[in-house]
């Protein structure tokens, strides 16, 4: 079921849209605050799970991807990631003191 809400725009505005009347501007009203929606509740940390999976499909993830992680696969990863950037700080700053000693001679 739907609503109906009324819109006030400026006459000039009115006039400019009643020259592109090819335009579904209820259909541009409707998405406009879909849109602005999605931003408030991304914001706030609102966005439902649903909405969520959807978005990311749209943007090219597979749905086989979304199922939840068993228990303790989160922690783990996150752990190997946690090590992986130490290693890779590690291995930046041994360059940069070679390159920083390298350039001294």
């Amino acid at each position: 079921m739907s609503v109906t809400i009324t819109v006030r725009v400026p006459r000039e505005l009115a006039e400019r849209m009643r020259r592109h009347r090819e335009v579904n501007w209820s259909e541009v009203v409707r998405k406009s605050i879909e849109e602005y929606l999605e931003k408030l509740e991304e914001a706030e940390g609102e966005e439902s799970g649903a909405r969520l999976a959807r978005r990311l499909i749209e943007r090219g993830l597979e749905e086989r991807d979304l199922k939840p992680l068993e228990p303790g696969v989160e922690e783990r990863l996150a752990e190997r990631l946690r090590r992986f950037e130490e290693d890779r700080a590690r291995r930046l700053w041994e360059l940069e003191k070679t390159s920083s000693t390298t350039r001294a001679r």
